[in-house]
């Protein structure tokens, strides 16, 4: 067998593999909340998207930010104020919250896209931190108490999303869109120009792009994405409080997306399910769980350079190669 025809058989077999895979986790995805509480789920959900969208930046624009906070807690507490002060519906109140968390993105991006490194994930930590004192202070966001009873409402004005299995479909339904439009953005052109602008900035330059005008649409993009996951956050568990705006959510966002596996579409998700289910299972076990996730997370560095699933690929195309 040559050499082109066993790199054929590898990709063949890999695109088989990845269907299978795709196809194992939608059936998953539906029949899971009749197996385990469907609240749970919704979380593990909202911050797979979350991670999903910080991957947007981290993995795929090389941008370290700290201030993604910012776009989750903010806009969790815009849609928790326009469902319970305005009365909005849902919709609209979701609409608004992503709205809101675009905008603030699109301010973020502006004034921080230009740095690099250190400096630009300084910077966005510092904004972050802008808006935490606003929520701190801000009588409307119900400073330390939040926004609490939040209405669920209806999807449609005909499906009630104050039950718990129809909330976590809806969630479903939203996160599904949301990673399909990271996926479709990673593999379009905006996407190819993007990694060529992390790979070698300089280079990209000399050909006529101006990395900045990408990053800044990338970033934008991600906090409205964050959004997304927030304000479905806020609606389904009826509260916003101050623990979604803290630079500790922003850390551990982080922390999700480095142990699942920076720049794939599937790592975040992993590391998002296993930092929430962690803090879940252990939130009644008296351990120290920060302690616990530290640990966890050094050994990840240490060991799986490349994340839990960037580790698992890199096994299994060496296993593809060796095998043809």
């Amino acid at each position: 067998m040559t050499f082109q025809m066993a790199i054929a058989s590898s990709d063949s077999r890999a695109t088989q593999t990845r269907t299978l895979c795709l196809l194992l986790l939608v059936a998953t995805s539906l029949a899971a909340p009749f197996f385990i509480y469907p609240l749970f789920l919704t979380k593990i959900l909202c911050f797979v998207l979350f991670a999903s969208a910080l991957n947007l930046v981290l993995g795929y624009a090389g941008l370290l930010s700290l201030g993604h906070a910012a776009f989750f807690g903010g806009a969790a507490y815009v849609a928790a104020h326009s469902a319970k002060v305005w009365g909005f519906p849902f919709e609209l109140a979701i609409l608004t919250a992503v709205s809101f968390a675009t905008l603030l993105g699109l301010v973020f991006g502006f004034l921080a896209i230009r740095l690099h490194g250190i400096y630009f994930a300084m910077v966005t930590l510092a904004l972050a931190q802008m808006i935490y004192f606003l929520a701190v202070q801000m009588p409307l966001t119900g400073g330390e108490d939040g926004i609490t009873a939040v209405p669920s409402g209806k999807l449609l004005g005909l499906i009630d999303l104050s039950n718990s299995l129809a909330m976590y479909y809806v969630v479903l339904l939203f996160v599904a869109f949301g990673m399909f439009m990271i996926w479709r953005t990673v593999h379009s052109p905006f996407g190819h120009v993007l990694a060529a602008i992390k790979e070698n900035e300089v280079r990209a330059t000399s050909l006529g792009l101006q990395p900045s005008r990408y990053r800044l649409i990338a970033f934008t993009l991600s906090a409205a994405l964050s959004g997304l996951a927030g304000a479905l956050k806020a609606i389904a568990f009826q509260v916003a409080s101050l623990l979604d705006v803290t630079w500790h959510m922003s850390g551990e966002v982080v922390l999700m997306t480095l142990i699942g596996g920076m720049g794939t579409l599937i790592g975040p998700a992993i590391g998002a399910t296993f930092v929430v289910a962690l803090e879940h299972y252990l939130s009644t076990s008296g351990l120290p769980i920060s302690f616990i996730i530290g640990v966890i997370f050094m050994l990840c560095v240490m060991l799986f350079r490349k994340g839990i699933y960037g580790e698992l690929r890199e096994w299994y195309l060496r296993r593809l190669v060796r095998e043809t």
